[in-house]
């Protein structure tokens, strides 16, 4: 299971345990994965720590065999302007201070391509992968750094993705899921730059996603279940090739395949959730051991 769908179960718990409260929003999430989960029975304890006029606290923690495998802390609220709030400060278009939609297609161009990574959740997605973006790892590329450079550097990624069942909706614990979807910054890397770098599995040990923007209704300006993605990662160190990854999920003005691209079409996009994570890059041998391991438990 991946950390973003981990996550996400953890969430919707947190959800039902909110639904008659006065905070209903998930507005932050941090998860500290401790051990590895498997495909079993688990359990989610979730425990109030404070309530407040605008916030409430929780944690919550996965349990698999009376052992702890995940701890979050969560903090809800009301996504939305507040009746007390005094100030009224957002940075949106048309402010040219702004952060835009970071995709270069518009999704009706989009065709959908083999998933780049072999995640067991394939069947039920379909994916365009932003080759604007892509170009910009190469090693010709102009964000590549030298001596004289100040700051830059890092490598990005973007795509376009669809759930296929048309039955599905974006919702706040498929924006958890979501937001752990990207491809992992030594991949990225041209091979001339990961030299050594065997087939690699990469986990998740710290995952924070705050969700920035009120999921919109399905409408002529949003569709209902595909969403842009972009992420980048700067940093890569020890110990065992530790790396940073950004994630941005934002609004699709249709479905992949769908409609045509409107004039302005970008300014009526949302980001509705970041997400900055801390994984490992370990051999996929450790994990094929552990889960052999696991199904002789099983």
């Amino acid at each position: 299971m991946t950390s973003g769908y981990v996550l996400a179960l953890i969430l919707e718990a947190c959800l039902q345990y909110q639904s008659s409260r006065a905070h209903v929003d998930p507005l932050h999430v941090t998860a500290h994965f401790l051990r590895t989960t498997s495909v079993d029975s688990f359990k989610i304890h979730v425990c109030t720590l404070k309530i407040g006029n605008g916030f409430t606290n929780l944690t919550a923690e996965l349990v698999q065999e009376d052992v702890v495998k995940v701890i979050t802390h969560l903090i809800f609220g009301i996504n939305k302007r507040s009746s007390t709030d005094k100030l009224d400060l957002t940075i949106n278009p048309p402010s040219s201070y702004a952060r835009r939609h970071p995709l270069y297609s518009h999704p009706s161009e989009a065709i959908a391509t083999p998933l780049p990574r072999p995640w067991n959740f394939g069947k039920h997605v379909a994916l365009m992968e932003e080759q604007e973006i892509l170009a910009k790892n190469k090693i010709n590329s102009i964000n590549r750094t030298s001596g004289s450079s100040i700051g830059g550097g890092g490598l990005e990624w973007g795509a376009w993705l669809e759930f296929v069942d048309e039955g599905e909706r974006i919702t706040n614990p498929a924006l958890v899921f979501l937001a752990d979807i990207f491809i992992n910054t030594p991949t990225l890397l041209p091979k001339s730059e990961r030299v050594g770098l065997t087939s690699s599995w990469y986990p998740t040990m710290t995952l924070a996603v705050e969700f920035k923007h009120p999921i919109p209704s399905t409408s002529k300006l949003h569709a209902d279940r595909t969403v842009g993605l972009y992420s980048s990662g700067r940093f890569v160190n020890h110990p065992q090739g530790r790396h940073d990854i950004y994630v941005e999920v934002w609004t699709a003005p249709n479905n992949m395949g769908e409609g045509e691209p409107q004039e302005g079409w970008r300014d009526n996009q949302v980001c509705l959730a970041i997400a900055t994570q801390m994984a490992l890059t370990v051999p996929i041998e450790v994990n094929r051991k552990m889960g052999r391991k696991e199904t002789s438990k099983l």
